[in-house]
């Protein structure tokens, strides 16, 4: 455990730096920008996930441009341009100047490529624990962008956030060139048509993982659209204290991140635990849009955050998982891509409902795509079937690998060079690991 923490904290640092920047404001901007000239419900809508909207269409670039020149290029890149639209953003004096700083925000697309550099560090049968170090860090910075950011906010000026961001970005090039390892040399089998964006179309479930990241963030930002102007507008609520709502549902998120890890990668129940997510997601629509009463309404909060943050520790795991190793930049691109697109459209389709139906217009709308949601991973199988093997390069014939091709039930396999070893994905209903080890065993060496 200590190794993987050595080889993810680093570029899990990085993550958690540009997520509290973008999480430190998530608390108070949409009534931040529904009051700047210009500014109504539904532009404040596209405030809020407007940075998305670029994230989704340079999500994908930013991926397969990492798998050609290198992560650490890459990211160099998106935190340049991450920091210059916080810039404008915190200059911004009027609603469209806010829209243009949150639109260069989203410029610097790094999501997918900081994940995929995590699973190039890790071995795929480690990949949970890298997985749960990185959620930690995030689930850190969101609770404390969530406390610090009204109050910061009440104290300054919600411009000060977007300095602090820029600030922030700047801090994660530094740990990017002095605490982060290079990736492994990985050598894979595929051809130069197989590697192309539309394979990672090809997998049903990692499809249904791509629109699983679409619901789920279009949730976030319908809800962080409506929770801070609820708060303000329905309950009198100064912006110094919507802590008291944003601390405990916090604490609760937090807390049921660890049992959703746990049966989601331990015991292969991911799929129950998407579906008992979106049951939360809906309960807490429902109270915050139809409860007249403040406890109604924070007890909404806390099972959103409950419901949200289940999510969390599993959804880039099983989508690193479904994708095969040539692909995890593109996939996890793919899968951001979702994600931001859902940002985007939660944020504008929050605002104007929210402006034509007031809140419970919003709740209705929430509970109806979750049932389309939960029908959408009903099918979807778990990642934890698919079996992991790995081989060592003394006992093992890595140049016939290429015959792996033709076995029923193998669907990746590749080389790691630095760690000398043969990495083997395959469904355990269809082949069993003998079959594969006396395929590749060399001929005279020892077992």
């Amino acid at each position: 455990m200590k190794e993987i923490v050595r080889k993810v904290l680093p570029l899990s640092l990085i993550v958690a730096l540009r997520f509290f920047g973008l999480f430190i404001v998530l608390s108070v901007l949409s009534q931040y920008a529904k009051d700047l000239p210009g500014g109504n419900a539904f532009f404040a809508g596209i405030a809020l996930g407007g940075y998305a909207l670029t994230q989704a269409v340079l999500q994908v670039p930013f991926g397969v441009m990492s798998d050609k020149i290198g992560r650490k290029k890459t990211i160099l890149f998106g935190l340049l341009l991450f920091a210059a639209g916080s810039i404008v953003a915190a200059l911004a004096d009027n609603i469209y100047i806010l829209l243009l700083g949150r639109f260069l925000q989203g410029a610097g697309a790094i999501g997918s490529v900081v994940t995929a550099m995590i699973a190039d560090h890790v071995r795929e049968d480690q990949r949970a624990h890298a997985m749960a170090v990185m959620g930690m860090t995030i689930a850190m910075s969101f609770a404390a962008a969530m406390i610090i950011g009204p109050v910061m906010a009440g104290v300054f000026s919600v411009s000060s956030l977007f300095w602090l961001t820029a600030i922030l970005s700047i801090s994660a090039l530094v740990i990017l060139f002095t605490a982060v390892p290079e990736a492994p040399k990985i050598v894979h089998h595929y051809s130069e048509e197989e590697a192309k964006i539309k394979h990672v179309f090809k997998d049903k479930d990692l499809v249904r993982m791509y629109i699983t990241f679409l619901f789920h963030s279009s949730t976030m930002a319908i809800a962080f659209f409506i929770i801070p102007i609820l708060m303000k507008e329905k309950f009198g609520m100064g912006t110094m204290d919507y802590w008291k709502v944003y601390l405990p549902a916090v604490i609760f998120g937090i807390i049921a991140m660890a049992p959703a890890a746990i049966l989601g990668e331990k015991y292969s129940k991911g799929k129950e635990v998407f579906i008992a997510s979106i049951g939360f997601i809906v309960a807490s629509f429902l109270l915050m849009g139809f409860s007249g009463s403040f406890i109604g309404f924070a007890i909404g909060a806390v099972f959103f955050f409950i419901g949200f943050n289940m999510f969390e520790p599993l959804l880039q795991s099983f989508v690193s998982k479904f994708a095969k190793v040539h692909q995890k930049g593109a996939a996890l691109g793919v899968a951001n891509t979702f994600s931001y697109i859902g940002i985007f459209l939660g944020g504008a389709i929050g605002g104007y409902l929210y402006q034509h139906y007031h809140e419970t217009g919003v709740a209705v709308f929430v509970s109806i795509i979750s049932v389309v949601w939960i029908y959408w991973i009903a099918s979807m199988r778990n990642p934890g079937l698919r079996a992991n093997l790995f081989l060592d390069f003394d006992t093992h014939n890595k140049e016939k690998l290429e015959g792996l091709k033709i076995l029923e039930g193998i669907t990746d396999f590749y080389i790691n060079e630095t760690e000398e070893l043969i990495i083997i994905k395959y469904d355990e209903d269809e082949i069993d690991e003998e079959n594969i080890t006396n395929f590749l065993h060399k001929i005279g060496a020892k077992r």
